[in-house]
């Protein structure tokens, strides 16, 4: 399938319901209101096409370019082509799911999430801790720089109330992240979680929560879970 045919098949897939919830959570009017499991339907045409999965993103629609992140073969792409992904994504949903999943199964995960979370620009800022945080649940932790996650940890534990809106979504699930996937700073990141508390994010015209670090994270201990790793962060 060539790309007119992929945008076709989203405009048919697409409801104005589903466009005005996720318009409410910030997407602009670019896009057909295409459900993620429904977007999921259409990889099988994408994914070995790495050129038309680029091409989708590049269309600017936002149901697109989703479905190019979770198309795309992160492996193969190039840092100055994260950059320009990272520059379009105008929404959480893309910068902190798309973007940042391909980002962190990219070789450049540790450079780009780094430098992005310096951004002044909100956008840029949530995937670069949110790619950080993806890369966290993908890697074993001896290839992992402990140190660097727990000057992280600390910079979250005394400087996220202040952060832009969702850069303090995006460092609490960092602190999560930690907690969940990083046996030897679980302890850390619960005390961390416990300095913060509750996170205060605008969630827009929407009944979505900031969740709770602290109880998140036990959760994930309950299940005994803590520091078992995902195969992939792109969903």
């Amino acid at each position: 399938m060539n790309v007119e045919e992929i945008m076709e098949k989203l405009a048919e897939l697409g409801s104005e319901q589903t466009k005005k919830i996720f318009m409410n959570h910030g997407a602009s009017e670019n896009l057909f209101g295409v459900k993620v499991g429904d977007l999921k339907k259409l990889v099988k045409y994408v994914k070995k096409d790495q050129e038309l999965a680029l091409a989708l993103y590049d269309t600017g629609n936002s149901d697109a370019m989703y479905l190019a992140g979770l198309s795309v073969n992160p492996k193969l792409m190039t840092k100055e082509t994260l950059q320009n992904w990272v520059k379009k994504a105008n929404w959480y949903m893309l910068a902190e799911y798309t973007v940042a999943g391909v980002a962190a199964e990219s070789p450049y995960a540790l450079e780009l999430a780094r430098k992005w979370m310096e951004s002044d620009e909100e956008m840029t800022a949530v995937a670069g801790w949110s790619t950080y945080a993806n890369y966290l649940s993908i890697t074993p932790d001896e290839k992992l720089d402990l140190e660097e996650v727990r000057a992280l940890l600390h910079r979250a534990e005394t400087t996220i109330h202040q952060e832009k809106n969702r850069v303090r979504y995006c460092m609490n699930g960092f602190v999560i992240s930690v907690g969940a996937y990083v046996k030897d700073l679980h302890d850390e990141a619960i005390r961390v979680a416990e300095t913060i508390g509750k996170v205060h994010v605008n969630m827009g015209n929407t009944a979505c929560k900031v969740p709770l670090a602290v109880p998140y994270i036990n959760k994930i201990a309950d299940r005994d879970k803590i520091g078992v790793k995902r195969k992939t962060c792109i969903c």
